[in-house]
C-alpha cells in the first residue's frame, strides 16, 4: 500500500477486513508524528506522551468501526488525542492527589529536566509560560500559535465554540504576556 492514499481511500480500505490492519498502520504513518507533538506540547515529558500516544492509537482501533466520517479522520485522531492527553493530565492529579498549582510544578521540572528540550533561553520562557497555563487556555494556544490550527478545525475538534476558543487563546496570550514580562 502506497503511502500517499488518501482518509478516504484509508477509511474505504478499513471497511475490508482483509486490508483492515494495513490501512490502519498506515493511518499510524501518517498522523503519528502530528499526534505525538500535539500530546508532548501538554504533557512535556516524552515518556508519558509516548504512553498517551499508544493509548490514543489504541483507542482509534477499537473504535474505528464505528467512525462514521462526519469530520475529517484527522480530526477525530486529535479529538481521542486530546481526550486522552486531559485524562492522563486528570489521572495524574487524582494519583499525587495534587492541584492545579503542583502540577504546573512538575510540568516544569519535566520541562527543566527534558534531555530532548534544546531550546534557547528565550524559548524556555515561553514554554514556562505556556506550562503554567490552565490545561484548555494551553490545549487552545498550543494548536492556535505552534500548528496554525484555525478556530472552525479547533471548534471541530475541542467542541467549543469559535467564541470561547478566541476567549481563551486571548485569556492565554495576556497571561503569557504577563508571566514574560514579570520574568525579566
Amino acid at each position: 500500500m502506497a503511502n500517499s492514499l488518501t482518509d478516504e481511500q484509508l477509511l474505504e480500505l478499513l471497511r475490508d477486513e482483509k486490508t483492515k490492519r494495513e490501512a490502519f498502520s498506515q493511518i499510524v504513518v501518517k498522523y503519528q508524528k502530528q499526534l505525538y507533538w500535539q500530546i508532548r506540547k501538554m504533557l512535556i515529558s516524552h515518556e508519558d506522551t509516548d504512553d498517551v500516544l499508544q493509548n490514543t492509537l489504541i483507542k482509534a482501533w477499537t473504535g474505528i468501526d464505528n467512525f462514521r466520517g462526519d469530520a475529517k479522520l484527522s480530526t477525530w485522531l486529535y479529538r481521542i488525542a486530546v481526550n486522552e492527553t486531559l485524562t492522563f493530565l486528570n489521572n495524574q492529579r487524582i494519583k499525587n492527589m495534587t492541584s492545579m498549582l503542583d502540577t504546573e510544578d512538575i510540568l516544569l521540572s519535566k520541562l527543566e529536566a527534558d534531555t530532548y528540550f534544546d531550546g534557547n533561553e528565550a524559548e524556555k520562557k515561553l514554554q514556562k509560560a505556556i506550562v503554567m497555563l490552565p490545561d484548555k487556555q494551553r490545549l487552545v494556544f498550543n494548536m492556535k500559535y505552534f500548528e496554525e490550527k484555525t478556530y472552525e478545525d479547533m471548534e471541530e475538534i475541542l467542541g467549543t465554540s469559535v467564541g470561547a476558543l478566541k476567549a481563551s487563546y486571548h485569556h492565554a496570550v495576556k497571561k503569557i504576556e504577563q508571566f514574560l514580562s514579570e520574568e525579566d
